[in-house]
């Protein structure tokens, strides 16, 4: 992992705000998978509206149960997730012997890691170790002056402390090497936190050798969620897993204290190949090189490229592999551990296996990734990569980079060409001549600057296409370089080059963008990509999850085909879908995946599952579903010290039944970060639910003193004043939602239908021209207008939205009924007059 890393300061994603916590190991709402949108349908009373809406999620549900249950999912292939390594890890049996151990007898692989960013990833502080000018040097921010300075050989830095009081704070350790390193100092309750002040390490030619801020352009004060001292600078839990070999957080819940320990304070030999001791032990007693990886005594042995060759078709010039790729890439899912944007659910990490055993990975989705699946925030290099032609070709990372230093296999686009024919180099294929003409990496894997300076390559290896700039506002590679030209022009270039058809694997960008958009074709789009078999399983599930507000026959196709896909990722995108049901509705459908071989898998079963009645379950089942309960359990305890977590634990109690224990869940969550609204949002609803709206109305209240532009907490502060009887209040606080993220369609919505209800109809029709401007094919928007200006007698007006809402939902009768009867009454009224 890598705290070096700009983190949003909104991370409120029950709350309809956009969750960028740039931390893989804080993905979307928690630690643990859980659906990334709210599923409260809060009433404001517009009763009809309601109900259509809790139909509308109840509709999977019902097609889906209506149908038999569906099968169990088959193990993965066992080549690729090792299936006996469990017993061997879990015998207690395994320990770890340190790099050193490794490297007297791997002396080359030893020899490349030794000067690698792994190698270094983690240090204690020393003047071998440090690389900033701790020579009395000063840095100033926003009117703090920091001062990094030394005394009896350590290394000190005065600096804002918790309270905003300059404090001498002692260096404890090193983070990273290049191109910055970060210094992170420990508090008396065993936190570990990560400077934002950091050294550029990069040589003075290139800027380097100074001192810098990871938020250089907006203040980041001692109360700010983003100040190094709070949560989200947290080495224990944002960084340590992937800075160090062999983590334990440790956090007591109880005492609210950390004592967090590694076998290795870096990334060494067992950060990936698992504990040595059963290797080392074959190793003594000179047992056969031909015996299988649990003879050896390994967990996993990464030799997917053993015996592969990559040739070239005469043809096509493309590269194609000698034997086809395993399902499970042990490789890639080793290296997602740590490079890919996920969080932790088990430290009982496994090599090999698939990383959704131990990890929630984040997949493509607003705010985190453009569109089209070009990375966005920092998303690191799995999900691209798993969306990319070369991972379905059967590509690996090792097939470009050397697995003990890192670094790339031959210098810059050579490595391409290890495969690639060589006349994708000239320029009858470039289009550009000179020392300056850009090669294979900068064309088909652009560059993105993030932590102000760290430059990191796009890994979902795609063709440059300009076009899709113009469509769905993308970036691109051709005007990354020729900035002072438009996307147009270079699409006009790349179509006089390459002629009229656009090329490229990822097809999928227009589904992304209509459904972020609110385009009305959004859920047959998603449908498509969900359905597709032949796109990349990362983008089918990152689809199918898209699909959550979009309830048909179809989704509930595509969420029952999910359930049971071989991919881990697409069966929990399918089970995303169905938190709206009871355990006991949903048991013939989810309870096959109580066993599923990921366990990732099987905690989302088991929180659905959670309160099905005992009774109603044989013993072998309540066996199965109490086993899956306490991993899902054990899941948010180790991670007890995240507000994310917490909120989880919350929503499960409730569907447990037991309202209290989610109470104190959710002001515990509130307690570890009170800018953590999902959890005001949640408890506020809970509030509801117990007729304690007073309280609810506080709760939200508070929360926006803290956060006062999150539009989430003012759209629920809104409808629950109206539930209240505050109709003018309600509505100014839905008014405020709809201005600070007016893109959100259902805010604006639901301030115009608020503003009808307390008599301001023409307003209410305004607002909604205005969001139909933006979004016009918006069914919302359109719906609504209709009613808005046949209850004002506007039948003309009425007759045109309805016509509008047809052409977005042609399959849509009752639209074809309304626009009938409107007709006849316009035509009525224009005989009378």
């Amino acid at each position: 992992m890598d705290s070096r890393q700009k983190r949003s300061r909104h991370d409120t994603p029950g709350s309809g705000a956009t969750n960028k916590c740039t931390n893989p190991n804080s993905a979307m709402e928690s630690p643990s998978r859980l659906p990334r949108r709210s599923r409260l349908f809060l009433l404001i009373g517009v009763a009809a509206l309601a109900a259509l809406a809790v139909l509308a999620a109840g509709l999977i549900l019902n097609l889906l149960v209506s149908g038999e249950a569906i099968p169990a999912t088959q193990a993965e292939d066992n080549a690729g997730t090792n299936a006996d390594a469990p017993t061997q890890a879990s015998s207690g049996k395994l320990a770890f012997v340190g790099s050193k151990t490794c490297i007297s007898c791997h002396q080359d692989q030893g020899k490349l890691w030794h000067p690698s960013q792994h190698a270094h990833a983690m240090a204690h502080a020393n003047a071998d170790t440090v690389l900033g000018d701790f020579d009395d040097a000063t840095f100033d921010y926003f009117g703090v002056t920091s001062r990094f300075f030394k005394k009896d050989g350590k290394f000190y830095v005065e600096t804002d402390g918790p309270d905003g009081e300059l404090e001498t704070f002692e260096v404890k350790y090193t983070f990273g090497l290049d191109p910055l390193q970060q210094y992170l100092i420990e508090f008396p309750d065993g936190r570990v936190q990560a400077l934002t002040v950091a050294w550029d390490s990069r040589p003075k030619s290139e800027g380097g050798q100074r001192w810098f801020h990871l938020y250089p352009d907006e203040k980041i004060g001692h109360d700010d969620p983003l100040h190094w001292t709070k949560l989200n600078q947290n080495w224990n839990f944002m960084c340590a897993e992937c800075h160090s070999t062999g983590v334990a957080k440790n956090y007591d819940p109880a005492t609210k204290r950390y004592h967090t320990t590694w076998k290795e304070i870096t990334v060494g030999c067992e950060a990936c190949h698992g504990e040595g001791s059963a290797h080392v032990a074959w190793a003594k007693e000179g047992g056969s090189a031909s015996a299988d990886d649990n003879a050896l005594g390994l967990l996993t042995r990464f030799n997917e490229r053993s015996g592969i060759s990559w040739s070239l078709n005469p043809e096509s010039k493309q590269p194609k592999r000698s034997a086809p790729p395993m399902t499970v890439r042990k490789e890639v899912e080793m290296c997602g551990r740590c490079h890919g944007r996920r969080g932790i659910i088990s430290e009982a990490f496994v090599p090999g296996r698939s990383l959704s055993d131990s990890h929630h990975v984040s997949l493509i989705s607003r705010g985190l990734y453009q569109p089209d699946g070009q990375m966005l925030d920092e998303v690191y290099n799995y999900g691209s990569f798993k969306q990319s032609k070369m991972f379905a070709a059967g590509v690996t990372c090792s097939d470009c980079h050397d697995p003990h230093s890192a670094k790339l296999r031959m210098p810059g686009a050579q490595v391409c060409t290890q495969c690639h024919a060589r006349s994708y180099e000239e320029p009858s294929h470039t289009h550009h001549e000179g020392a300056s003409a850009p090669d294979c990496i900068s064309c088909h894997m652009p560059a993105r600057k993030f932590m102000v300076i760290d430059t990191r390559h796009d890994h979902s290896f795609r063709v440059p296409r300009p076009d899709l700039s113009m469509t769905l506002g993308v970036t691109n590679a051709c005007t990354d370089c020729h900035s002072d030209k438009s996307a147009e022009w270079a699409a006009s270039a790349i179509e006089k080059w390459y002629g009229p058809e656009r090329k490229g694997y990822q097809a999928f960008g227009p589904a992304f963008h209509a459904a972020w958009s609110g385009a009305p074709d959004a859920a047959a789009l998603l449908a498509a990509v969900a359905e597709n078999k032949d796109t990349p399983a990362f983008v089918r599930a990152s689809a199918l999850e898209e699909l959550t507000a979009h309830p048909s026959v179809r989704t509930a196709n595509a969420v029952r085909e999910g359930l049971s896909d071989p991919d881990p990722l697409v069966r929990l995108a399918a089970l995303d879908h169905l938190e709206t049901a009871t355990g006991e509705q949903l048991w013939p459908l989810v309870a096959p995946l109580l066993d599923d071989p990921v366990r990732g898998v099987r905690i989302e079963a088991a929180f659905l599952l959670a309160g099905t009645p005992a009774e109603t379950l044989s013993a072998a089942d309540l066996e199965r579903l109490e086993k899956a309960e306490r991993e899902f359990v054990a899941a948010q305890m180790l991670n007890a010290d995240r507000p994310e977590s917490q909120s989880l634990l919350a929503r499960y109690y409730i569907r447990k039944g037991a309202p209290d224990k989610a109470e104190a869940a959710y002001k515990t969550a509130l307690e570890l970060s009170p800018h953590f609204t999902p959890a005001a949002v949640n408890l506020a609803d809970l509030y509801r639910q117990q007729g304690r709206d007073d309280e609810g109305i506080a709760v939200l209240r508070e929360a926006i003193q803290l956060s006062p532009n999150d539009a989430g907490l003012h759209h629920a502060l809104g409808l629950a004043l109206v539930r209240a009887k505050k109709q003018e209040e309600g509505v100014a606080a839905l008014g405020r939602a709809a201005e600070l993220q007016p893109d959100r369609v259902r805010y604006v919505y639901v301030y115009a239908v608020g503003l009808d209800s307390i008599g301001k109809h023409s307003e209410a029709i305004a607002e909604l021209k205005v969001a139909l401007a933006s979004h016009p094919g918006n069914s919302e928007i359109l719906t609504a207008l209709v009613n808005f200006a046949q209850a004002q007698g506007d039948l003309k007006s009425a007759l045109d939205y309805a016509q509008r809402l047809a052409k977005a939902n042609p399959a849509d009768r009752n639209v074809k009924q309304v626009i009938e009867a409107l007709t006849k009454q316009v035509m009525q009224k224009q005989d009378a007059q």
